[in-house]
């Protein structure tokens, strides 16, 4: 038996126990006739003690200890003089008379510690000595409670799960697929899927009524920090439903999630149409933990003679509350911030409400006091606030001045990561037009079912059909979307026309699905929820990558097995694919 107990197991109860102890030497520290070491495992550190006094050739077999060795140490319990109450071992130690190492081990290319000294690419080439810091560790601990809680309530509320394939076809829509070639079908590929949208369809189609699964899904897009080529899904589906059906189940499993997981009673979750949400916010999933809404100045600032607002279709403004003793370098730092080639802004106009209620403007000789007055009442703006104002084409405005609100909403320690605010995005625009080409495309996904009081504008009015979609924000992050999907034949029909397919390439690419509808195809929706996401949201983190336990880089490869990699040209050959020399 290498070991009795643990290392994050032992207590002042245990004194006087003799143990058996297995992990890594964590810290050494050496001082005369004395040694102790730290020894660690998956569940914590509890330290040895080495005295000549009790045995010297243990002590000097101590000395002879480096980081991160593997050791098994067996001795006696015994309470500590010094005690340290941050560790939940803190109050006892192991009087050790006999120490084994079981492996020596080079030292590591940085501190395997909370506040470690190794950069992102260092740590990521070593991942597995990552993963023995606690705090990363930590991670994926949460990650594991999360997983076991959303199977219990899902399992609880009569879901099934079942595994849907990962060798599946191509298909044209949405992100670039992976795909896999065939050696038994020269010239074919498979692709991996980006989410098993059509397969959960399917067991709806087969009486299944409610599934879920924790999935892995696929997509060959350009990575930022929410991001990964591989990532995972809570991936639902329900059958007999209608919207407040699902956004009640699954309202119900944040909740049970929060609850669980991290101890926190979330109050109502509001609803919000996308309509309102890109009026007042600027995006599709705004931030609530601050308020900030847009103010349209419009009516109050045009025809005063300063062209910037006249000119513009769109003249946009937030309040700061209590950003008016900003410097002029604060301000010309936000200036700064709206020019960044990334936002786009040509420039912002500022008006301070100062402590006596008079103003002062960037644009003071385009508008007097009655005029900033007016500014004022509209935002609503007290004394000590601060009004920034954009102007210009609305679209481009809603997004520069949402980065804007972000911004200050940071600069004001507004957005504290565990100040939870859901909110419930609805009444999404079922199609989006390219500008280019005129092309219609999905919005979600081409089996988003319309809400059924538009379905009459498909032919005559595409754009202004909403869809019956649904996304689930917090604090700013879609962590969850879907919709009711379309289970009739012939309007699955009438949506691939309008995205462009001709009734072959439909038949082709998803005849499968249109013949299932035939044969009894219940009403159903459901949601994916992304996984990743929800982890480093209840961690407090705005990187999806700590919560991954062999995460890819920001171009897509993972640095410790040196992945994408070359084939052999026999390999290239069975799988009769020619690779085009650089």
């Amino acid at each position: 038996m290498y070991r009795s107990h643990t290392c994050g197991e032992l207590r002042i109860a245990d004194a006087g126990k003799e143990v058996t102890l297995a992990g890594w030497a964590a810290r050494i520290r050496t001082m005369g006739g004395m040694a102790f070491i730290d020894i660690r495992d998956r569940y914590g550190i509890t330290q040895l003690a080495f005295n000549e006094g009790y045995d010297a050739k243990v002590l000097q077999q101590a000395a002879e200890i480096g980081r991160e060795f593997v050791i098994q140490a067996k001795g006696k319990v015994a309470e500590r003089e010094s005690k340290n109450p941050q560790m939940p071992t803190g109050d006892v130690e192991v009087i050790v008379t006999e120490l084994k190492v079981l492996n020596p081990a080079k030292t590591p290319p940085f501190l395997i510690e909370n506040e470690t000294d190794g950069g992102d690419d260092l740590r990521m080439q070593y991942r597995y000595l990552d993963l023995r810091r606690d705090a990363v560790r930590a991670n994926m601990v949460l990650r594991h409670n999360m997983a076991q809680e959303v199977r219990r309530y899902l399992s609880d509320s009569g879901f099934l799960e079942v595994e849907t394939p990962v060798l599946i076809k191509s298909t044209p829509e949405g992100a670039r697929d992976f795909v896999v070639p065939s050696r038994l079908n020269a010239g074919q590929f498979y692709a991996l899927p980006q989410s098993p949208q059509t397969f959960k369809q399917l067991l709806m189609v087969s009486g299944f009524d409610r599934y879920f699964q924790i999935v892995k899904c696929f997509r060959d897009e350009d990575l930022r920090a929410d991001r990964q080529p591989e990532f995972t899904q809570i991936d639902c589906e329900m059958s007999f439903v209608e919207r407040e059906d699902i956004l009640q189940v699954f309202e119900g499993l944040t909740r049970h999630l929060f609850s669980k997981v991290k101890g926190v009673d979330l109050t109502s979750v509001p609803r919000m149409t996308y309509a309102d949400a890109m009026q007042y916010y600027g995006c599709d999933k705004p931030d609530l933990r601050f308020d900030m809404r847009f103010v349209d100045l419009g009516n109050v600032a045009k025809g005063k003679g300063f062209g910037v607002f006249d000119n513009s279709e769109a003249v946009l403004a937030i309040c700061a509350p209590g950003a008016a003793a900003y410097t002029r370098k604060q301000i010309d730092e936000l200036t700064d911030f709206v020019k960044r080639p990334q936002i786009g802004a040509t420039g912002l106009i500022y008006c301070r409400v100062e402590q006596d209620g008079t103003l002062k403007s960037s644009v003071d000789k385009f508008f007097d006091q009655p005029a900033l007055l007016a500014w004022a009442e509209a935002c609503n703006a007290k004394p000590g606030d601060l009004i920034l104002v954009l102007a210009g084409a609305l679209n481009k405005v809603r997004k520069q001045l949402n980065e804007l609100r972000l911004e200050m909403g940071t600069r004001l320690g507004l957005r504290d990561p565990f100040n939870y605010k859901p909110l419930w995005v609805v009444d999404f625009p079922l199609l989006e037009q390219d500008e280019e080409s005129g092309r219609w495309h999905a919005m979600h996904h081409p089996f988003t079912s319309p809400l059924p009081e538009d379905v009459h504008l498909m032919q005559t009015d595409p754009g202004a059909v909403r869809a019956n979609a649904y996304d689930l924000v917090i604090n700013g992050v879609e962590v969850g979307g879907g919709s009711i999907r379309i289970h009739d034949r012939s309007l699955q029909e009438r949506m691939f026309a309008l995205l462009g397919f001709t009734p072959e390439q439909a038949r082709a690419q998803f005849g499968f699905l249109m013949d299932a509808f035939e044969y009894g195809a219940p009403p159903h929706g459901g949601i994916a929820f992304g996984f990743d996401r929800l982890c480093s949201l209840f961690g407090g983190s705005e990187t999806i990558r700590d919560y991954i336990a062999f995460p890819k880089n920001n171009a897509g490869r993972d640095v410790m097995i040196d992945a994408p990699s070359a084939l052999d040209q026999e390999q290239l050959d069975e799988l009769s694919v020619s690779v085009k020399k650089s």
